[in-house]
């Protein structure tokens, strides 16, 4: 028979989720300079912990690729760095494109419709949304496509790299025509809508891909708002 939680280890597990969220915000935002060592006594008092489930989350982000650590030196603040962005475009790509071929063959009809409905009620006007808001209702079109593909593995690896990749988006949203970037999702889901992978895989991929240029041209733009915060706020 399984022994339940003590209510202490309850609330502890509580005190570690609530820092790491609040932490990975902080690192999603680069709220912490790139590169910059972590000041481990300051972040508790700051978030109002000790240092037993601060150095739980921040273990959990190291794993997860928010932060890095190096051995006697603490953690530290990734850098925005163009190659690694490029490949985790290159895995989302991937593994988008594989839950859409399951999906071909595991969608409801109605999880379809209910996305093409979402499609209609955020329309291909971005109105006075900002760059934070296009990416979060991006965010979520495509983790409810991949929904439907039924693997639940495959979406918690989405939803990392989508925070990973967080930051250089709302840099790019600047750049993209929302017009075009509703109708490639239209395009997806109609296709998706009449089981026809060959058209769905056609235009994920190529809604997806991103050259290496733009992406550097984005962490520049990057770099000048993270160290700028007159920029940053505007942008924000």
């Amino acid at each position: 028979m399984q022994l339940m939680k003590s209510n202490v280890e309850l609330a502890s597990d509580s005190i570690v989720d609530r820092v790491y969220e609040q932490l990975k915000a902080m690192a999603v935002s680069y709220e912490f300079k790139p590169g910059e060592r972590l000041n481990e006594g300051e972040l508790a008092k700051r978030l109002g912990v000790s240092r037993t489930p601060l150095r739980e989350a921040l273990n959990r982000l190291n794993t997860e690729g928010f932060l890095r650590f190096t051995p006697g030196k603490g953690f530290f603040c990734r850098e925005l760095d163009a190659h690694e962005i490029f490949d985790l475009y290159e895995l989302r790509k991937s593994i988008e494109v594989a839950s859409v071929r399951l999906a071909i063959k595991r969608a409801k009809d109605e999880d379809i419709d209910a996305l093409l409905k979402f499609l209609e009620a955020t329309g291909p006007d971005p109105g006075e949304r900002s760059s934070v808001e296009l990416v979060e209702l991006d965010e979520t079109f495509h983790e409810r496509l991949m929904a439907m593909s039924n693997n639940a593995e495959m979406l918690r690896v989405l939803r990392n790299v989508n925070a990973r990749i967080r930051f250089v988006r709302w840099i790019d949203m600047d750049r993209v025509n929302r017009s075009n970037t509703q109708a490639e999702h239209r395009a997806v889901v109609e296709g998706l809508k009449a089981r026809n992978e060959e058209a769905c895989v056609s235009v994920l991929e190529k809604h997806i891909d991103r050259r290496l240029d733009r992406i550097t041209s984005a962490i520049k733009e990057g770099y000048a708002q993270i160290y700028m915060p007159a920029a940053r706020s505007a942008a924000n």
